[in-house]
């Protein structure tokens, strides 16, 4: 029991040390003590300058990837599918979120040295890109639920609506963030400059909970539910009737479904472990929070991670995506139009599908 009065007394303190994770657990960064009796618990963390060259990389990589799938799909205008352009708003949200990657990289060794405005956008361009991320999928498992298990002439209106419907994404996702905007901010610290973090004032531990589990919830457990709903009677669908070219479209679906559960439910996972430790539902201890610790600066990195693997996903499994962008060098005189044709036909079974078909 005096172990926990210690440790609660060791996270009331002012001091931080880094930027903050994905929802704002300001806490994971106080490492001053109000007491001179009280012992801090020793944290475990990534070593910095390793996660900067990661945070590098990535940015490099989707910067380079998400423009490529943005520039295959919209050069292929006429032949341009539902799932293309949920395809392109993912790129979209990937990319925009790749922007901010230089200025996380750069936070975690000088700590926040950009001010509260860019702190909010840079934290905003995270959240939306999260949530986005699951809600595209999500819609993109309704239009192959309905695409294969209910082929109703209605989908032949789909691309008027698809674009309604991305839009309805992008405002939700921009909701589910808000609090960013109203929370985060530049805040001093003693040791180390200045931090990004969120700002409750009194009401901390009533704020981390609503703002942990709402968003969770409607963020991420309701699209993830719905995805297995719709997946679960799709590949029945499939089990049952061969349909050779929907098979194609949903084993890349499906891949980029999995690299985004692999990379952002084991980071949720820890989230909601840490929440319960917080609001004293599961007790908190120094051994507990340093295994917390560990596993959110590994799961955050691997999150992030995440928005450089769609385009590489295209590249090696999807067919009729290199031959688009094939199809783009050969017009501007890169290749040569043999090679194309040798690869058209090589690749001829996918040429009736779109980009995303066997993107």
């Amino acid at each position: 029991m005096g172990g926990e009065a210690v440790y609660k007394i060791q996270v009331m303190a002012t001091t931080f040390t880094e930027s903050d994770d994905l929802w704002g657990s300001e806490f994971d960064n106080y490492t001053d003590v109000v007491s001179t009796d009280a012992i801090p618990c020793n944290y475990w963390r990534m070593d910095k300058y390793f996660v900067m060259v990661i945070y590098n990389l990535v940015f490099f990589l989707s910067l380079l990837g998400n423009s490529l799938v943005m520039l295959v799909i919209l050069y292929n205008r006429l032949s341009r599918s539902v799932t293309d352009i949920y395809l392109l708003n993912l790129a979209i949200a990937d990319l925009l979120f790749a922007l901010s990657l230089p200025i996380w990289a750069a936070s975690k060794v000088k700590g926040w040295i950009f001010g509260t405005l860019l702190c909010k956008v840079v934290s905003l361009l995270k959240e939306i890109n999260f949530y986005s991320g699951i809600l595209l999928l999500a819609c993109i498992s309704v239009d192959r639920y309905l695409a294969i298990v209910h082929a109703t002439r209605v989908l032949t209106q789909k691309r008027h609506w698809v674009k309604f419907i991305c839009m309805g994404t992008w405002i939700l996702s921009l909701l589910l963030s808000m609090p960013i905007l109203f929370f985060r901010e530049e805040v001093k610290a003693q040791h180390n400059g200045f931090v990004c973090y969120e700002n409750f004032g009194n009401s901390t531990e009533k704020w981390r909970l609503i703002l942990r589990i709402l968003p969770q919830f409607f963020g991420f457990v309701l699209p993830l539910f719905i995805m297995l709903f719709c997946y679960s009677f799709t590949l029945r669908t499939l089990s049952v009737v061969h349909m050779g070219q929907k098979h194609r479209v949903m084993r890349v679906i499906f891949a980029v479904v999995l690299v985004f559960l692999v990379c952002w439910l084991p980071y949720n996972l820890v989230l909601i472990t840490d929440t319960l430790m917080r609001t004293n539902m599961v007790q908190d201890t120094c051994p507990r929070r340093e295994a917390i610790e560990q596993a959110m600066d590994i799961t955050e990195v691997l999150g992030f991670l995440h928005s450089c693997l769609n385009p590489i996903i295209y590249a090696f499994i999807g067919h009729k995506f290199r031959h688009s962008f094939l199809k783009i060098l050969a017009a501007h005189g890169v290749v040569r139009k043999e090679f194309l044709a040798r690869h058209h036909i090589s690749s001829s079974s996918f040429a009736s599908s779109s980009v995303s078909a066997a993107v």
